[in-house]
């Protein structure tokens, strides 16, 4: 665990080599990232943690409204607590993508390389208003009818599927993942969602940065994708394809851990046995 203003974070470091921070999104927490930060951790010292007020990283003070902004300070305290003053790789997707952003504005430093999946950077597009109108009426339902109506008209909306029940037949880490993931849609839903899709990046730190901006190859077209589509052109760089879809790092596991060391490389960085 580690203290930051307002919260505690929980974090878990595997492997060995340079730093490589793993920032999920959403509803997720550090157990999503497993498979991948075990493949990776042949080469990278991997970081995972829970966002702050997810699943094991708890608030110490009353929940309110969250912004990227604290977040990316939370990692740039955790890359603190864990790597010194060496830089890291930084992996982000959905919201994880535009805390990396954050990351590597503020703390350019840090960042040796940001990889940005998929992020959900709702208010760089032309019908933004369209949108956050929408996220209001998802949590004015979430307050009437609750958690799954909300999310069910959320994640329609956005095309994307929402995360499975955690059925007795599950092996019992992945069903206690899920009843976490299940706890934290409350969160998202009243505190994150309407004030993170409010985020805007700042255009010349990734411009001028070690930046590589990625979308899932392979499923439906979704929100997230028009989302990364828009930023690239807003900064006039390219998208990299990486295998499965919005949770490809779950799904393809293998391939994206490939991907993503490919990329890595791109930007001048390599692992510890020179991949």
């Amino acid at each position: 665990m580690l203290t930051v203003p307002g919260a505690e974070i929980y974090y878990e470091v595997r492997g060995s080599g340079p730093p490589l921070l793993l920032v999920n999104g959403g509803d997720g927490d550090a157990a999503m990232f497993a498979p991948l930060a075990g493949l990776l951790a042949d080469d990278f010292t991997v970081v995972t943690h829970d966002l702050r007020g997810n699943s094991r990283s708890r608030l110490t003070g009353p929940p309110r409204a969250q912004r990227i902004e604290e977040l990316g300070h939370d990692a740039h305290l955790l890359l603190g607590a864990v790597a010194g003053e060496e830089p890291a790789y930084v992996f982000g997707t959905s919201y994880g993508g535009m805390i990396g952003m954050d990351l590597l504005a503020r703390h350019p430093g840090q960042v040796r390389a940001l990889v940005a999946h998929e992020p959900f950077v709702i208010d760089l597009l032309p019908d933004a208003d369209r949108w956050h109108a929408l996220f209001q009426e998802v949590y004015e339902l979430y307050e009437r009818e609750g958690v799954d109506p909300a999310m069910l008209r959320f994640t329609t909306e956005i095309g994307v599927d929402g995360p499975p029940e955690p059925a007795q037949n599950l092996p019992v880490p992945v069903q206690q993942m899920l009843a976490r993931i299940r706890a934290n849609m409350e969160t998202c839903l009243a505190y994150e969602l309407r004030s993170f899709v409010r985020f805007r990046p700042d255009a010349d730190a990734l411009r001028g940065g070690p930046f590589a901006l990625v979308v899932g190859g392979e499923g439906p077209k979704t929100l997230l994708h028009r989302t990364t589509r828009t930023l690239a052109e807003w900064l006039g760089t390219g998208i990299v394809e990486f295998p499965g879809g919005h949770v490809g790092f779950l799904s393809h596991t293998a391939g994206f851990a490939g991907a993503l060391r490919e990329v890595f490389g791109a930007t001048g960085a390599t692992g510890a046995n020179g991949d």
